[in-house]
């Protein structure tokens, strides 16, 4: 038998009643006892005179016949929605010889189910951008609507087509000689708000000028559609537009027919049934598991003993078709009934267990989980009320959410029963690799949630908000900190060392830079490296690199400040590699201006042999850790660094593995060379529970917040807790886990926002090395959010060049037209299963995610920028 503890983590108050679909990966996680259950809550039972007992579930009402000695003390019928996806098309074309009215017509069609919208207006000869108008009056189909005054909804009829399937499509009628220059257009289902859009924009059909390849029309290419639905692949296969004709075209459009494969998600209602029936004689319980899914269906089960919060893996033997998953819980797959209508088990547990958890597996993506609250199923095994007993059970694992006593309760339970553990286990001498794994994390989680619980954060709420009228007039409130008007771009990749010129290359993008509103571009590490990217350095007086040379640095950083943009440099203080061996061969001995031995390597990197003290953070293995603990070191340093500042010109740095060393030094540093502003990479990983991510991240925002506080604030720290969070809310569409549990962003721009450096992607996560890549196709909605936000945000190079470049530019043009900045207010107005919104310096309201938002209220929005599930308002002036 193994028992494995679990914690209880806090559930968001802005879980809605119902998800919206399945998980969008597997859940590999044992189930856990949830507080949050209302409808899975144990029934109230009550023994009937006649031997036959009747348990509520819903509206059924399940008869039991028995002699007495058998009691059913739970049943229950929970619904479930799975998703399944359907392929269907959207045809359009041109017909562009006149009829016998002499109106040519575009026709665009859809045979998806619903009921869809055409959102369209036109563009004319000579505009210029991407602005719409709304369409001349004659051209107007029966039922258009006007939308405020750029455009207008058409709604599509439906009609079989040859083939007898429903086609919803719209025609619109033009002259041959129309003003109008193009058509635009997006299709909405109005029944789910879905938005059917080319890439995270709008549809265009040219009626007249050039044609040129990779225009929207004729382009070989898929739409993006959403939210569930997603092109078929890269290309769509496409009938050739203009038989014969190559090359641009300078004439009225000719006739042409596109087809749009898409897959749509569909959501179909299915049920499962659990019955438990208790038999005093036999000290069991039966357990019973029905679903009308057809198929392999398998649930992902443990169970609960006494009111503790551990749970364990019942003793054999298990029901037939069973398997242990990782010594964490059991696997036991249905038997598919008979007449195909669905699948069901049963199986006996002894009585004295209290409870059994579960999820339903499908396949290796497909989880089923609570509709009601999104989280695992708990079954009560134990009677909990007889002859009219009003008293509530305590169900194990539950503690009220604000009870922070039952939390610390509940902690010290798990901590003794884990020692225990450890104790039996340390007789045995156990060297099962997995196991000690466990043990390990499980260590790791009892510590980050006991941090989270005893120890309060040091910022209690988010900073007041600060008004500025003038941002250039605004001197930084301490070093390192900038004005708070900061946008930062990350002016390399990956890859950017190999051309051997990157500090050219970067220069002639200066002036384009600017020009979009960054303020502050960060430059690559430097110093003469070991690996091409720079991040092992050796020589740190040496700034020939692979990505240029001294002079071509001090060029680049004299370029971008004649354009008014301030330049940092990536330093790596953390470690440095040697140049010589030491008499065992080691290589911690330094050469250059920086000649140290191995008193400057600390004494606990197990690889290079330091003579120094023990490390004040993480080890980095690849290379020896630096000891800054010693006063020669911290001289050099600072020596080096104010060099730096000096002779190349840096108003400021990016601080590399800023987790490997204590925030103290880096005071000292910042305190030594003044920076305008100063961001440290202090990245760990966030709260997992069995690979599915916590709600509650405070222990680890905590941990960067602990950070800055050591520099004195001297320095901010790239938000790494907010880049998780939003992985998982738009993965997953859990877009309340944007609203902690006081209603704050829960990243460290809800805590410190003015040392938050939010970030969505880095030459370590994207770029081509993607070891942590924001969720593709949803880029705009990280940068929408990051955008409009408090904290100072940092943009990626290969985001900026990029198709993304005009709708992010859009972005960064509204946060500084409506001066938003790292201190900016924040209400958060809505974080729901498909939909986050935001209200910002009571001017801009923001909203990303499928859910249907528009605003309400005295104030008059506009809409100033909107794309693929995401759309911005500012307050009209």
């Amino acid at each position: 038998m193994s028992a494995v503890s679990w914690s209880i983590p806090a559930i968001p108050r802005a879980i809605p009643p119902a998800r919206s679909g399945p998980p969008g990966e597997a859940f590999l996680v044992a189930a856990r006892p949830r507080a949050a259950r209302s409808r899975a809550a144990p029934r109230r039972v009550r023994l009937a005179r006649g031997g036959v007992v009747v348990a509520h579930a819903g509206a059924a009402e399940v008869p039991v016949a028995d002699s007495g000695e058998a009691a059913v003390v739970f049943s229950e019928k929970f619904p479930l929605r799975r998703c399944q996806t359907v392929t269907s098309s959207m045809p359009r074309r041109v017909e562009a010889e006149p009829d016998a009215d002499g109106k040519c017509k575009i026709v665009i069609g859809c045979d998806v189910e619903g009921k869809w919208l055409l959102h369209w207006g036109v563009s004319y000869h000579g505009e210029t951008g991407s602005e719409w108008d709304q369409p001349p009056s004659e051209i107007r189909p029966p039922g258009s609507v006007p939308i405020k005054d750029s455009a207008i909804e058409t709604p599509l009829e439906t009609s079989p087509n040859s083939e007898g399937h429903i086609l919803h499509e719209v025609q619109i009628k033009f002259d041959k000689d129309t003003p109008v220059a193009a058509i635009n257009f997006v299709l909405k289902e109005e029944g789910t708000g879905a938005w059917f859009q080319h890439k995270g924009g709008d549809f265009r059909i040219p009626l007249s000028g050039s044609l040129k390849d990779g225009d929207p029309l004729g382009a070989k290419q898929g739409i993006d559609v959403y939210p569930g639905v997603k092109p078929e692949g890269s290309n769509a296969q496409l009938k050739e537009a203009v038989p014969g004709e190559k090359g641009p075209s300078t004439k009225c459009i000719s006739e042409f027919y596109e087809e749009y494969p898409i897959l749509k998600s569909e959501y179909f209602e299915h049920f499962v049934s659990v019955a438990v029936t208790e038999n005093s004689e036999t000290d069991k319980s039966l357990v019973e598991f029905y679903t009308d899914i057809t198929g392999d269906v398998i649930i992902h089960w443990g169970v609960c003993k006494g009111n503790t919060m551990t749970w364990e893996i019942p003793p054999e033997p298990h029901p037939p078709n069973t398997k242990i998953f990782r010594q964490k819980a059991l696997q036991t797959l249905l038997e598919q009934k008979t007449d195909g209508t669905g699948s069901a088990v049963s199986f006996l547990l002894d009585a004295d267990y209290s409870g059994l958890v579960f999820v339903l597996k499908l396949n290796e993506h497909t989880w089923l989980r609570n509709l009601e609250n999104g989280f695992d199923f708990y079954i009560p095994l134990t009677r909990v009320e007889q002859f009219g007993s009003t008293q509530e059970p305590h169900r194990a694992g539950e503690h009220k959410l604000d009870d922070k006593s039952a939390q610390t309760d509940g902690l010290i339970s798990d901590i003794r029963n884990l020692v225990v553990g450890l104790s039996s286990r340390r007789g045995q001498r156990a060297k099962n690799k997995v196991l000690q794994e466990d043990i390990l994390q499980e260590i790791e989680r009892l510590a980050a949630e006991a941090y989270s619980i005893f120890r309060s954060p040091t910022i209690d709420a988010i900073e007041d908000p600060v008004y500025i009228d003038d941002p250039e007039s605004v001197k930084p409130a301490c070093s390192g900190t900038g004005s708070g008007f900061e946008i930062v771009c990350q002016g390399f990749n990956w890859e950017s060392h190999k051309s051997g010129k990157w500090y050219v290359e970067l220069g002639t993008k200066a002036k384009e830079l600017s020009s979009l509103g960054f303020t502050i571009v960060w430059s690559p590490p430097p110093t003469d490296s070991v690996s091409p990217e720079g991040y092992m350095p050796r020589d740190l007086y040496n700034l020939n690199s692979r990505y240029g040379t001294m002079a071509e640095l001090k060029q680049l950083v004299d370029i971008f400040h004649e354009n008014g943009v301030k330049v940092l440099g990536d330093a790596v203080l953390n470690h440095r590699c040697a140049q010589f061996q030491n008499q065992n061969g080691i290589w911690n001995i330094f050469g250059g201006r920086m000649n140290w031995d191995d008193r400057a390597v600390v004494a606990d990197d197990p690889h290079f042999q330091g003579r120094g003290n023990k490390s004040s953070g993480d080890n980095f293995h690849a290379a020896p850790n630096i000891d800054h603990s010693q006063d020669f070191v911290r001289t050099d340093i600072k020596e080096w660094l104010r060099w730096m500042r000096k002779e190349v010109g840096y108003d400021g740095w990016r601080l590399d593995f800023a987790r490997g060393f204590w925030g103290g030094y880096v005071k000292d540093y910042m305190e030594a060379t003044e920076p305008y502003f100063a961001v440290g990479e202090y990245w760990d990983s966030l709260s997992y529970t069995y690979g599915e991510m916590d709600y509650n991240q405070d222990a680890h925002r905590q941990r960067i917040v602990d950070w800055i506080n050591a520099t004195n604030g001297t320095a901010g720290a790239f938000d790494v807790t907010t880049k998780g969070i939003l992985h998982m809310a738009l993965e997953r569409s859990e877009y309340w886990r944007l609203s902690d549990e006081k209603g704050k962003p829960p990243g460290v721009l809800g805590w410190w926002p003015s040392r938050a450096v939010t970030f969505i992607e880095n030459h370590d996560t994207g770029s081509t090395q993607g070891h942590w890549r924001f969720p593709y196709g949803m880029e705009m909605q990280g940068y929408a959010y990051i955008l409009t936000h408090p904290g100072t945000p940092a943009v990626f190079y290969d985001h900026i060049f990029s198709h993304l470049q005009q709708d992010i530019a859009k972005l960064m043009s509204i946060r500084c037209r409506l001066k938003i900045q790292c201190r900016s207010k924040i209400k958060i107005l809505k974080a729901e299963q498909n939909l986050y919104a935001a209200e910002i310096n009571e001017n801009l309201l923001m909203k990303i995610g499928a859910g249907h938002f528009e605003p309400t209220g005295p104030v008059n929005w506009i809409v100033a920028a909107e794309g693929h599930d995401y759309k911005i308002w500012e307050a009209a002036s």
